[in-house]
């Protein structure tokens, strides 16, 4: 169905999840996954991690509101935010993963790679779905990493 003259202008904007340990999160998807940490946006009790993959723009000299506003006018932007406190407390549980009562709820995010040499939760050869696999974050979020050029 074509988009109406009212919807034309919308696109997917952005993911958020909560996370216990910022730092060990942050680290996880701009190392592990060469994801750009665009922003931080310190909220008092509450910091926005805005992480998105690079596309060719040099972003470190832009100001603050030029980043904001290519923030918010991108899409695939992956929001993680950090309640201050939780790294230590050990009663905190920052979500579901979905995964633990299958059928319900949130699943997993997913990303297109080359090279699926990752730490794996399901590997392709595992499951009825040989053409993809699944690695965790810090946070048991699962990430489906699925491969670049992948015919389904």
């Amino acid at each position: 169905m074509p988009r109406t003259a009212e919807t034309a202008s919308f696109q997917f904007n952005h993911t958020m999840v909560r996370v216990r340990d910022a730092e060990s999160s942050v680290k996880f998807y701009t190392e592990g996954l060469d994801v750009l940490l665009f922003a931080e946006k310190n909220m008092g009790n509450f910091t926005l991690y805005f992480l998105a993959f690079d596309q060719g723009q040099n972003y470190k000299d832009i100001s603050e509101e030029g980043k904001s506003q290519a923030l918010f006018a991108r899409e695939g932007v992956f929001e993680l935010t950090h309640s201050h406190g939780t790294e230590t407390d050990v009663s905190f549980a920052s979500h579901s993963s979905g995964n633990s009562d299958p059928g319900k709820g949130f699943g997993h995010i997913a990303f297109t790679v080359d090279d699926l040499g990752v730490k794996i939760k399901k590997r392709l050869q595992d499951g009825k779905m040989k053409h993809i696999a699944f690695i965790m974050d810090p946070d048991g979020y699962w990430i489906e990493v699925v491969a670049n050029g992948l015919k389904q």
